[in-house]
């Protein structure tokens, strides 16, 4: 099981959330908002770290974490034949760091891009909705 950690006013964010509930629908992922303080603590995440993108937790080892867009790829490793597209994109030159630059980019600019959502979206597979968030 993994934890995401995702802006839940983000409109970008939330609609990227959303298509992954569809697809994953809480086999391998569980979502936290970074908005949800409470959270947050339980996973030993501050406002600073959510600051530089999404964050996603192995919750078999909670120390085993990826941020940014590193976070974006190993999502994409994880899901169905996702470690095809995620070894070809990092196989081409340039690309990765292109990548990288880019989400740097949107994260930074993400309401401005995308728009800010009145409310913080709560996912339909929550990360801690049974008193902890690291089982096992």
């Amino acid at each position: 099981m993994y934890y995401v950690i995702y802006d839940g006013n983000c409109n970008l964010c939330v609609n990227l959330v959303r298509l992954l509930e569809q697809l994953d629908r809480g086999d391998r992922f569980r979502y936290a908002p970074m908005q949800d303080e409470a959270t947050l603590q339980q996973f030993g995440v501050t406002p600073h770290d959510c600051e530089l993108g999404m964050i996603l937790i192995n919750a078999e080892q909670p120390s085993q974490r990826w941020q940014g867009s590193a976070a974006a790829e190993e999502i994409g490793r994880l899901l169905p034949l996702g470690h095809l597209f995620v070894d070809a994109y990092r196989a081409l030159p340039g690309v990765k760091w292109a990548g990288d630059r880019v989400y740097e980019q949107v994260r930074d600019n993400r309401y401005a891009l995308f728009g800010k959502r009145d409310t913080t979206y709560q996912s339909r597979y929550p990360g801690c909705d049974t008193g902890g968030c690291f089982e096992g």
